[in-house]
């Protein structure tokens, strides 16, 4: 799992993107401000995210000055809501791996975040469980080299219990993570969801927490 960190002064979209990187199964560290987002510069990241416009004296600038002095290879996504090439054209020069107008999809910011990742560090993320290879990148999972054929939901949903492996969540839990915050509908599409991956992967283990929800073991 890669770990991610997210400097945005505003709070509402700090919140969203925090939400969405983690539906993506990154681990998000998320700071207001410059000066918070300095204490942490050593900490062990993969990513960072920065706005350059922060809300105290520290902008964005500094603290990407302040990261390639650590880690020159440590790649950096800046966002702004001024689209001027002045700004993109300071920032490459600085380091950054790339540039971001506001307002922006947040789709689109994960699907470039996923493209540093594999691009910078370039592994082919497999998982191993019981008798499944679960290949993250090409999204298909393989039980003694034959393939078997995943919903996207129900390969979001294998990707949520492999990578939290005991942690316990609720039908809501699963639906935000899986489904979205936008769904709106019965909680009782995962109990179908977890019973059609049982069927089509007879060795998962996923406990039955009744009254709440799911668990894999």
């Amino acid at each position: 799992m890669y770990n991610i960190c997210l400097v945005e002064d505003e709070e509402n979209l700090n919140h969203l993107i925090k939400s969405y990187l983690e539906r993506e199964n990154y681990c998000v560290k998320s700071y207001f401000s410059g000066s918070e987002a300095m204490e942490h510069i050593n900490d062990n990241f993969d990513l960072w995210v920065i706005d350059i416009m922060l809300g105290d004296s520290i902008s964005g600038y500094d603290i990407l000055k302040k990261i390639k002095n650590v880690n020159p290879n440590l790649p950096v996504i800046f966002t702004s809501a001024r689209d001027q090439d002045l700004d993109k054209i300071i920032g490459l020069e600085l380091g950054s791996d790339d540039y971001v107008t506001k307002p922006y999809s947040p789709k689109e910011l994960v699907l470039r975040i996923n493209n540093i990742i594999k691009r910078v560090y370039n592994k082919s993320q497999k998982i191993v469980y019981e008798n499944y290879e679960v290949d993250i990148d090409r999204r298909i999972v393989l039980e003694n080299f034959q393939e078997i054929e995943l919903t996207t939901l129900e390969f979001e949903l294998l990707i949520l219990f492999i990578n939290n492996k005991n942690v316990s969540f609720s039908r809501n839990d699963i639906l935000k993570r899986v489904w979205g915050d936008d769904y709106f509908g019965s909680d009782r599409v995962v109990d179908d969801l977890v019973r059609r991956l049982r069927k089509k992967m007879p060795k998962i283990k996923i406990n039955t927490i009744y009254g709440f929800g799911y668990r894999l073991v």
